[in-house]
């Protein structure tokens, strides 16, 4: 069929949808579809759907997703959702603001926020699992949309869906749904809102994500990725919820974190992780919920740095002061609260038969910092958890040198810090501890300090990054001169001055002596 118009199937887009029930080989057909050069993407519906599914979406260059058969899970239409075709203006791209589903025995209620940056082509889409239920949408302002506005509301008995389509550029605000089970039990009922931006010259919110790895063996922490930004602007303090459900049943929801820690690398970068270490047998969907309900979404353009900041140098024995560190640059723009709800590709686990997967030490601490306040040391750092990022660790092994080696090739050898009065927190909360190093810390002296976790089974984490402190007092100088300038000219009014005295002083001299004279003669 893709053959028809070119004579050519290379570059052509397929959705390949099966549920594994028919009789169909999939894998004689395997060479045929990579040989064609179409990008085959492929959706594995329900647990009974082949393998050969993930292998042909690789070689292909296509995506695989995985999603449940069940109505509540809303996993196909999620899947059906992310397959945008774009030629790159992102004005122009279907972006999914909710995703949710639940079995009604009333009502079902919430709210969908529409934030400044989409609004055109705003769709509600209810897909119900018997009866049709009675619709209520009301605008911010409070406008009512319900199933007796034939022109917006549209109702489709034979894909059992109902959908209010928004005329124009939907009003920016809290958008509140009511639905009402017309029927005597329950039954059950997903709710998908999807909308594309407002204005040409504004790029709307985007969520983009991903697993670093498709495959898992147990062996290694998974990381979930998501990236949330408008155009180059990276947006942060969002609340970003990854959901992981595999076809045998088993779930997790992990709150990824943009913190520079553990498995995020860079803080405040609009990009946030976290490790899934609970991997079990199967095949696993990806979807990510992100919610923003401050109205003011702060933003960052460019990474930051990952350089060391020097505060100073010794020159002849004297402490000399660099400029102070530059502040991050983080804009803010005023879009309103907002929603996004994005799938990314399924991933498979296949842990082998009798192996039992390992128990993962605390994460490695990535963020350890250091400072000098007189003779007592503060540090600072992103506490790990119990197994990688989750949980709590059970205590930490602190270590110091004045030799950067020592610390690097033989953590051990260093010198040890008291700890017993250290108490680790939650993963993710913010440590500190202070110490004295029990030696005098002389002026332009550096130390180094280093920290490792440890969990209850004794499990160690790696060796932290190793911060560097030095201790930098300034050098008295003398007094400046406030005003060189008028100092200057004050010293020169001085001469002039002196010399004219002088002169006068000579001037009346010689007038006297000459007039003494000038009496004796006559």
């Amino acid at each position: 069929v893709l053959q028809q118009d070119d004579q050519s199937a290379v570059g052509d887009s397929v959705i390949f949808l099966t549920d594994g029930e028919a009789t169909d080989d999939i894998q004689s057909c395997l060479q045929s579809a990579v040989d064609s050069g179409a990008i085959i993407n492929t959706i594995a519906l329900g647990p009974e759907a082949s393998d050969v599914l993930v292998t042909m979406a690789d070689l292909t260059d296509g995506k695989f997703f995985f999603a449940d058969q069940s109505l509540l899970s809303n996993q196909l239409v999620d899947a059906f959702s992310s397959f945008t075709i774009s030629d790159g203006d992102l004005t122009k791209q279907t972006i999914q603001l909710v995703s949710t589903g639940r079995i009604i025995n009333d009502w079902f209620n919430g709210t969908v926020p529409i934030d400044r940056t989409v609004g055109n082509s705003t769709t509600f889409t209810i897909i119900y699992e018997r009866i049709a239920p009675t619709v209520y949408i009301q605008t911010p302002s409070g406008s009512v949309y319900d199933q007796n506005d034939q022109t917006h509301i549209t109702h489709n008995a034979a894909t059992k869906t109902v959908a209010l389509n928004v005329p124009g550029t939907a009003e920016p605000g809290d958008w509140k749904y009511s639905f009402l089970n017309r029927e005597s039990t329950a039954q059950t009922m997903t709710l998908t809102v999807t909308s594309r931006a407002a204005h040409d010259d504004v790029p709307p919110i985007m969520v983009k994500t991903d697993m670093k790895k498709p495959t898992s063996d147990g062996r290694q922490p998974m990381v979930v990725y998501a990236e949330v930004s408008q155009n180059y602007l990276r947006v942060l303090g969002a609340k970003v919820m990854a959901i992981l459900e595999s076809d045998t049943g088993h779930s997790e929801n992990l709150y990824l974190l943009d913190n520079g820690a553990a498995a995020d690398a860079f803080k405040d970068d609009g990009i946030y992780s976290r490790y899934f270490t609970k991997v079990q047998n199967g095949r696993y969907s990806l979807k990510v919920q992100v919610i923003h309900q401050d109205g003011a979404v702060s933003g960052a353009p460019n990474r930051n740095s990952g350089a060391l900041y020097v505060p100073g140098y010794i020159v002849d024995g004297e402490v000399q002061l660099n400029p102070e560190k530059p502040p991050v640059n983080v804009q803010s723009a005023d879009v309103g609260s907002f929603t996004r709800t994005v799938t990314g590709e399924s991933f498979v686990a296949s842990v082998p038969s009798g192996v039992t997967p390992p128990n993962f030490p605390p994460n490695k601490i990535t963020d350890l910092s250091a400072e000098i306040q007189e003779d007592t040391v503060l540090l600072n750092w992103t506490a790990p958890g119990e197994e990688m990022d989750e949980g709590t660790a059970e205590s930490y092994e602190i270590r110091w040198s004045e030799r950067l080696e020592i610390l690097q090739k033989n953590f051990s050898d260093a010198n040890p810090v008291n700890t017993s009065a250290l108490q680790p927190q939650e993963a993710g909360s913010d440590e500190q501890f202070s110490f004295l190093p029990g030696v005098t810390i002389q002026n332009g002296s550096t130390l180094f300090f280093a920290v490792q976790a440890e969990d209850k089974d004794s499990v160690k984490s790696e060796v932290s990054n190793i911060a560097r402190v030095t201790k930098f007092v300034p050098t008295p100088r003398p007094p400046e001169i406030s005003n060189p300038g008028l100092n200057v000219t004050a010293i020169v009014v001085s001469v002039c001055v002196v010399i004219i005295m002088v002169c006068f002083i000579a001037f009346v001299s010689k007038w006297a002596m000459k007039r003494k004279k000038a009496s004796r003669e006559v």
